[in-house]
């Protein structure tokens, strides 16, 4: 069997991940109306994947030496902490759309950054045109005929920096992942990333009685985020980014946009206009002229 047919998995896998990633917003929305703080629902859902992966991840507690061991350091605050808190941090100052927009560049500053600091993944002529063309369908999507965009320099920045942290975890566990099995990388990566997080409780504590974490809806909706949109969607995103390379699998967060769309309109009743059905079609046809930049997909023409 050819290996480009091989890859199809990895493909789904990636399109599941940021599935559920699309729909994640509507759990968090849920817990922060029961009085969790941004921080602490990462906290309960981290602490649920860490657990989880013990029954699945090698035993072995540290990393072979002392540079690995900072590199997984890096990923936790990277994949974890730094971004997830960056990111809330934002949308309490700038709009929604801001972040949703700005986030979306993560593919553009992945490429860019290996184009710079890589020979191995060169940028492409069909990757360039496709970012631009998803990220254009972002852009429609996340306005969704409403065009509102208020410049707010920290909130936009934060984002910024969010965007920057996810395109630098991806290229740690390429550093990571020729040494280490995945579910061992992703067991670290939730380990650093509460570490990492809890000095930040020191400045705003946690609020939140331990009843409310009790009730049924509360429980469920953080063993979603935990079980489910971390240790899940966490191990099958660090499988991609082995497989297919770090510029393939980021390019698929365009699509987070298209879901959560699709999901406000299903769970919350927002309409869906024109134009935000005309930013679905660029960011799903952006998507695939971008992965036959890289050579995805060629055997569908064969």
């Amino acid at each position: 069997m050819n290996i480009t047919k091989k890859l199809w998995i990895y493909h789904v896998m990636a399109i599941v991940t940021v599935v559920v990633w699309g729909t994640t917003f509507v759990s968090t929305k849920i817990l922060l109306t029961y009085g969790l703080s941004p921080m602490e629902i990462l906290l309960y859902r981290f602490s649920l994947a860490y657990i989880g992966i013990w029954f699945f991840s090698p035993r072995e507690i540290l990393s072979r030496n002392f540079k690995d061991e900072l590199l997984f350091v890096a990923a936790g605050l990277c994949g974890g902490s730094l971004y997830f808190v960056s990111e809330n941090t934002a949308l309490g100052i700038t709009l929604a759309s801001n972040v949703s927009l700005i986030i979306c560049t993560s593919p553009i500053l992945t490429a860019f950054l290996s184009f710079l600091f890589y020979k191995k993944e060169k940028l492409q002529s069909k990757l360039v045109w496709g970012s631009l063309m998803a990220f254009a369908g972002v852009a429609l999507v996340v306005f969704n005929g409403s065009f509102i965009l208020k410049i707010n320099p920290i909130g936009d920045m934060l984002t910024v920096i969010a965007a920057l942290m996810w395109a630098f975890y991806g290229f740690i566990l390429k550093r990571l992942d020729s040494h280490y099995p995945v579910l061992f990388i992703t067991r670290k990566v939730f380990f650093y990333g509460i570490l990492t997080l809890l000095p930040m409780f020191w400045f705003k504590p946690i609020k939140t009685e331990w009843m409310v974490l009790t009730q049924p809806v509360v429980f469920l909706n953080l063993l979603f985020l935990g079980l489910i949109a971390s240790m899940l969607c966490y191990i099958m995103w660090n499988t991609t980014v082995k497989q297919l390379g770090v510029i393939r699998a980021t390019n698929y967060i365009y699509i987070v946009p298209l879901v959560t769309l699709l999901t406000s309109a299903i769970v919350i009743d927002e309409t869906i206009t024109m134009i935000g059905l005309l930013g679905s079609v660029l960011i799903l046809n952006g998507v695939y002229v971008a992965e036959r930049g890289v050579n995805a997909f060629k055997f569908l023409s064969r």
